[in-house]
């Protein structure tokens, strides 16, 4: 059976210092840290349950978010970078 991997944008607000590096350490495990509280993903759905398992069960309901943006195929080509990065190649026919 192929797992499809999808590709995942995760951002996340957390309050509390030790909290917010245990899910920085959590997420390091899955994709590449773009932004501070910024990650770009390549997981597999059940990936994608893990990792949402085991954060939901450390933050605080009350004052955390996560947020998990699926990106199509099409579309992660398509990322543009300004300022401070790694360089993605970018289609010369990008309409934005």
């Amino acid at each position: 059976m192929v797992h499809r991997e999808w590709f995942v944008l995760i951002s996340y607000d957390i309050s509390d210092d030790r909290t917010r590096t245990k899910v920085s350490d959590i997420l390091l495990e899955y994709g590449t840290r773009v932004q501070r509280s910024v990650f770009e993903c390549r997981v597999t759905m059940d990936e994608l349950y893990a990792i949402r398992d085991r954060l939901e069960r450390m933050i605080d309901w009350d004052t955390d978010s996560v947020r998990y943006y699926f990106l199509c195929s099409a579309c992660e080509p398509r990322t543009l970078v300004s300022g401070f990065g790694y360089y993605r190649e970018q289609d010369e026919d990008l309409v934005l």
